[in-house]
């Protein structure tokens, strides 16, 4: 059983006190030492840093403000240098515990290298018919089941909600040339099978309960796929969608997909990003673009 933890949340203009508060309930009770640390991300929200600095009045809870973004890759490097505990907890500062054992569940697992407790799609399905993102992880979300993800344990690494031990990450942490949105998980996946660092994945899952808006989720896709043509020969094997693109440049279809981007990827990504998109064109999108980018 693991004796103390450092809960390390990175934010950027995101209000955490909530989150703060119901995990030191659920950390106070239990017989560890702990520490939750997190670390806002040169945030441009003034309201929200004016909110979370009350997680200093939280016992064993610290809000450590930086003045300039550094990024996903960096700030989770970071903040494991600010801890000062044996085994370290990552949690997105927009996921929502929704387990009353949720940290319990963690320390029952004992010291393994990491664990990835996966995160669970909350939200009205009809409220939100017409936000994209939420319909794209909804239609997802039974291939991110514990046992779906440990079939590939390296290349279904996500960095919503894991726990790793201190000396693991500070040896291995987040690739730091991953600067722009994306692929900073997938890069650290196969950083961990390159070392035969194992990877465990359990049904620990927080909510996933915050979906931007339609354009601003288009944007992060769009930057998700330059990072993704930037380190093309690295994530060969652990990226679905550009071994996917690999097999049908081979079928020597690249000229007719970039010319049918050329065509209609502007109206598609407008559908995307208005009020009610529709989903059957959003791989489509992903998979023009990609070609685009990728030459």
């Amino acid at each position: 059983m693991i004796r103390e933890l450092s809960i390390l949340i990175p934010a950027y203009n995101l209000c955490c006190v909530d989150l703060v508060r119901t995990l030191a309930g659920q950390v106070a009770a239990l017989a560890i030492n702990y520490e939750i640390i997190v670390a806002d991300d040169g945030s441009t929200s003034i309201e929200a840093k004016t909110a979370n600095r009350a997680i200093n009045l939280i016992s064993c809870c610290r809000y450590w403000e930086r003045p300039i973004n550094v990024g996903r890759a960096a700030i989770r490097n970071a903040l494991a240098r600010e801890s000062r505990f044996s085994h370290l907890l990552f949690i997105d500062g927009d996921m929502t515990v929704i387990r009353p054992d949720f940290i319990e569940a963690y320390l029952r697992v004992g010291d393994n290298d990491v664990v990835d407790g996966g995160v669970k799609v909350c939200g009205d399905s009809n409220a939100l018919r017409h936000n994209l993102r939420f319909r794209y992880e909804k239609a997802k979300e039974h291939l991110h089941t514990a046992e779906r993800r440990q079939a590939s344990p390296y290349s279904d690494f996500h960095t919503a909600n894991f726990l790793v031990r201190r000396d693991i990450m500070i040896a291995h942490g987040f690739d730091e040339r991953f600067s722009r949105y994306g692929y900073e998980d997938v890069a650290f996946g196969k950083e961990m099978k390159r070392h035969g660092i194992t990877i465990l994945h359990i049904d620990n899952p927080l909510g996933f309960s915050s979906f931007e808006s339609n354009k601003e989720f288009v944007g992060k896709t769009d930057e998700s796929l330059m990072t993704l043509v930037d380190f093309a020969d690295e994530l060969q094997g652990f990226s679905r969608l550009l071994d996917l693109a690999i097999r049908l440049r081979r079928l020597h279809l690249s000229a007719f997909i970039v010319a049918f981007h050329k065509l209609f990827g502007s109206s598609i990504r407008r559908n995307l990003c208005g009020n009610k998109p529709r989903l059957a064109l959003f791989n489509i999108y992903k998979t023009g673009k990609l070609f685009y980018l990728y030459k």
